[in-house]
């Protein structure tokens, strides 16, 4: 009987740590994300060139602001 006790304390144990790592990683990587975006305005710059567009500081201000708002959405 002892030891069914063990089994149960120990899977419950086992999933909280990975429901909570799972949360608390989420949370890191949001943070780190926001602060350090995967895409500057030289990235977007470089990449609109290469695509042939010329582009002006108002267009890359604007894709900018629409990646900035797509992250916060989420």
């Amino acid at each position: 009987m002892a030891t069914i006790w063990v089994v149960l304390i120990a899977l419950l144990a086992l999933i909280a740590g990975v429901a909570l790592g799972f949360f608390i990683a989420r949370k890191y990587m949001m943070n780190y994300l926001k602060k350090n975006p995967p895409i500057n305005e030289q990235m977007l710059r470089t990449l609109m060139m290469q695509m042939g567009q010329k582009p002006s500081q108002k267009k890359i201000n604007q894709m900018m602001r629409a990646m900035s708002n797509q992250v916060d959405k989420k």
